[in-house]
């Protein structure tokens, strides 16, 4: 199946097709470092860290280009209220931002591209709109013509003329539409600024300032990919204005069109039945999640929602999670395990393993559908089961099911670091024995096997990811 993804600027699923065969260019919006990022970043960093993954997987040869915006109105002010330089705030926080991406698992990204570092293309980038007529200089601060760039709003389906007064509020919200007198528009945005001797700044063709959030992205994404590449990822929240601003400038600079091929857009996570986000107060970092839960179970937990859709966080849906990790993982201990039978089909298995292939692969063919292909696998984890318990699983088949596991977690990452088990075969299969009289609610049989492990040495707890087997300790 042909790989599909939905486009947020045709507002449809279209066929994938990058500008070069089986290459792929592709670029997120990174941080701002001025604070601790949150779940709610990380469901979007994981979301592209899996869909990479899958693409490399697949047979692309993908650039995963990422920036870091050290420069901003957020930086500047968390300085001035802490009294920390700009610069050490920028640095401390982007530290630790790649600090909690390798927590994560995340290792997909070709690149990290810090916006200070690239200050000539940034001007170079500002000057070519100047000449062009889309940008003018008032008082040392550059700003963009927007009614000149007639198809502005194109990404969010946005009519300035109609509603101008949210567009305006949008702009100052990012700080990039200050009221200047003699601005020509109050919607024109900011592509450079003028600094205060205490700020960051550096010299540019309109004195000492530092560039507009925006120009950031666009001069970064021209230096790596020239001006069109294949996919521009990011949160939903960052479609308007930001990313309308992005199309706008470089479709300006360079004269083609599109300026991306394909947009894709995370949901947002909520915590509360509201957006998770540093204003409202309400998040938590990736730092104390991780404290309490492995980076395993977090990444199938987000895997388990369309990156499209809102991600509702709870304890109870992260303790879920958790519980299918743990299926997982016994499933992997079990698959490990040889076979007593090299011979025989007899339960179906090996057109099994190939129909959950199938499903596995045409779900993430269909615009990345991780929770449709996640459920696959666990379907083919419970047709499986019973006969990787009687060690009556054919070898072929074994083998063939465990290396479609392991393209399952070079996907997702969700599996991690797998102890053999060491429970002896006949407490497993009086464990399992015990299991099925519960399951028809044969308590009498049930509680008989329990003693009988018990006086075996084994304790044995019910849990929703199946009975969990524990070793009493000795006297």
């Amino acid at each position: 199946m042909a790989l599909r993804l939905y486009n947020t600027l045709t507002k449809k699923k279209e066929a994938f097709r990058p500008f070069k065969p089986k290459r792929v260019n592709l670029f997120v919006c990174g941080p701002t470092v001025y604070d601790w990022s949150h779940i709610g970043h990380a469901r979007t960093y994981l979301s592209f860290d899996m869909l990479v993954r899958y693409l490399r997987a697949i047979g692309y040869k993908v650039f995963f280009l990422e920036n870091i915006t050290d420069i901003s109105d957020k930086i500047i002010s968390r300085a001035k209220k802490t009294g920390e330089a700009p610069r050490a705030i920028a640095k401390r926080f982007e530290k630790a931002f790649l600090e909690d991406m390798h927590s994560l698992g995340i290792a997909s990204v070709t690149r990290y591209a810090r916006a200070s570092d690239f200050i000539p293309e940034i001007i170079a980038q500002v000057e070519r709109l100047i000449r062009k007529g889309y940008a003018y200089e008032v008082k040392g601060n550059v700003y963009f013509r927007v009614r000149k760039f007639r198809t502005y709003g194109k990404l969010s389906r946005q009519n300035i003329n109609k509603v101008s007064k949210f567009y305006k509020n949008a702009l100052s919200g990012s700080g990039e539409s200050e009221p200047v007198e003699g601005k020509e528009d109050d919607i024109d945005f900011a592509l450079w600024k003028t600094s205060q001797p205490d700020e960051p700044r550096w010299k540019s063709p309109w004195g000492w300032g530092r560039p507009g959030w925006h120009i950031e992205d666009t001069a970064i994404s021209e230096k790596f990919f020239g001006p069109q590449y294949d996919i521009h990822g990011g949160g939903i929240d960052l479609i308007f204005p930001h990313h309308d601003c992005e199309i706008a400038q470089q479709e300006s600079a360079s004269g083609r069109r599109p300026f991306v091929r394909v947009w894709l857009h995370t949901g947002h996570l909520k915590i509360g039945g509201e957006k998770m986000s540093k204003s409202l107060g309400n998040f938590l970092t990736i730092r104390e999640l991780l404290k309490t839960t492995d980076p395993e179970t977090f990444r199938l937990f987000i895997a388990q929602t369309h990156y499209r859709s809102p991600v509702r966080y709870t304890e109870s849906l992260l303790s879920q999670a958790a519980a299918a990790r743990r299926r997982l993982i016994e499933f992997v201990k079990r698959i490990n395990e040889p076979s007593k039978t090299s011979q025989g089909d007899k339960l179906g298995t090996k057109s099994d393993i190939a129909k959950a292939r199938k499903g596995f692969y045409d779900a993430l063919a269909d615009d990345f559908n991780a929770p449709k292909a996640i459920a696959a696998i666990f379907t083919l984890i419970n047709k499986l089961n019973p006969s990787l318990e009687k060690h009556a699983l054919p070898e072929a088949s074994r083998l063939n099911a465990l290396k479609l596991v392991k393209e399952v977690d070079q996907i997702f990452g969700i599996i991690g670091k797998v102890k053999r088990d060491a429970t002896p075969s006949m407490v497993r299969k009086l464990a399992h024995e015990r299991e099925l009289f519960r399951k028809n609610r044969n308590w009498a049989k049930a509680d008989e096997l329990r003693e009988k492990l018990r006086s075996l040495g084994w304790n044995v707890e019910d849990t929703p990811a199946g009975p969990k087997l524990k070793k009493t300790s000795s006297e």
